[in-house]
């Protein structure tokens, strides 16, 4: 293994993958820190954890059993993959889970780069912009569980960071990558460890990339890997193939737990053009009224692709939360959502759809899924994925990623049409 990545939640681990597997490296997902070896043709490994929004310190100890496992597995380079729109509070888990892997390869520069201009995320002067919004109006201001009111995301990691985080500006990445290399030499020397590096074309990101072709440790959204395939094919150390999707045949179904506008939105686009869908209430997910059996059965009985949701505009989360606990609720959606997938698998579903980080994650560990091969991309930043070994292909998108139509289309690609 050449590249290894560590994902704080699950379909961010899958935009990064899908970046890697794009760039022409054979890439497997993890689900977890996994028990035993890696295959032998595997040329990037990304560990799929769900620590973005655990304490920190708890955090920091799965990314450093991560970070242990990919370095036996002869790993040159590290990846510790966050949200693109930083997604973290006060106290982290960007800032000291960083610090951590970096203590632990002895990195004395860290670029830290969130950016993904093909979706919409750029970084400007320290600032996360979310298409044309600064993150603080970008709607993430209103997140249930990692709101981001500042846009300033060298501020942002300051607060959780030991020292000051660095910056790298826009003017010195179009400089070319050994005035990238310069400048991050100068902040670590000032005792600026994190550094933020400006981009807001993918021409920077491969700029970047080439900058950090020794690097031991870079963090940021999949953008930040954009160039580092290609340091490793000019080394003559990748496989010239890939293997073919092919996808499943077979039932599908979507299942949505995310907030966000992108989300909300394609929820409202498969009501609107007369496709089967199932909203979850609050109140009948905390009374238990509604059971994962139930919901199977109606997905199962439905013609074409059925959507179950718990997806709300943010006032009605509040209300929830206000009601019954934020993380109460949430705890519940997700077990909810994952005995779902279960029942839905069971019964013989062979292509599932998930929205949202958390949904994602809760879903991929209730169904004991090890590892997952990269297939087709099928929107920016979200690719198709086969589970190793069972009969399930998957798609784990990001709440704020998609098109309009993503349902549809993931269904389609995954029963094994190409993007």
């Amino acid at each position: 293994m050449l590249l290894g990545c560590i994902g704080d939640d699950f379909t961010g681990s899958s935009d990064l993958a899908n970046t890697l597997a794009k760039g022409g490296m054979r890439t497997i997902q993890y689900s977890g820190v996994p028990a035993g070896s890696a295959s032998a043709d595997v040329e990037a490994g990304v560990v799929a954890l769900k620590s973005r929004t655990i304490p920190a310190d708890e955090a920091v100890r799965q990314s450093l059993a991560a970070l242990d496992w990919l370095m036996a597995q002869g790993c040159r380079q590290i990846v510790f993959k966050i949200c693109s729109t930083f997604d973290s509070t006060e106290r982290g888990n960007i800032g000291p889970v960083a610090e951590a892997l970096a203590d632990a390869l002895g990195a004395e520069s860290v670029v830290v780069c969130p950016a993904f201009p093909t979706a919409g995320r750029t970084v400007y002067q320290g600032h996360l912009f979310v298409g044309d919004r600064l993150l603080s109006e970008s709607g993430m201001e209103t997140h249930p569980l990692t709101p981001m009111r500042d846009a300033d995301i060298r501020r942002v990691l300051t607060s959780q960071s030991r020292s000051p985080a660095g910056h790298v500006a826009h003017a010195i990445v179009r400089a070319g990558p050994d005035a990238i290399a310069a400048a991050l030499a100068d902040e670590a020397r000032a005792g600026r460890r994190l550094v933020v590096v400006d981009a807001i074309h993918d021409e920077d990101l491969a700029t970047i990339g080439r900058a950090a072709r020794t690097a031991r440790l870079l963090t940021g959204g999949s953008g930040v890997a954009l160039g580092l395939p290609a340091n490793f094919a000019d080394e003559g150390l990748l496989a010239d193939t890939t293997p073919a999707w092919t996808g499943m045949d077979g039932p599908a179904a979507a299942l949505a737990g995310s907030v966000s506008r992108a989300t909300r939105g394609q929820v409202e686009r498969h009501i609107e053009v007369g496709l089967p869908a199932r909203a979850l209430s609050p109140d009948e997910i905390m009374a238990g009224t509604v059971t994962a059996d139930e919901l199977a059965g109606w997905a199962l009985a439905q013609t074409g692709l059925p959507l179950i949701y718990s997806s709300a505009d943010p006032e009605a989360v509040a209300r929830a939360q206000a009601a019954h606990g934020a993380d109460t609720l949430a705890g519940t959606i997700e077990r909810l959502m994952a005995d779902t997938a279960r029942a839905l698998v069971k019964a013989g579903l062979t292509r599932l759809v998930c929205a949202g980080g958390e949904t994602s994650g809760a879903i991929v560990s209730g169904l004991a899924i090890a590892s997952m091969r990269i297939g087709p991309e099928i929107d920016p930043g979200v690719p198709a994925m086969m589970a190793e070994g069972r009969p399930l292909a998957l798609a784990l998108k990001s709440g704020n990623f998609g098109g309009p139509d993503f349902f549809e289309k993931a269904a389609h690609i995954l029963g094994g049409s190409h993007a």
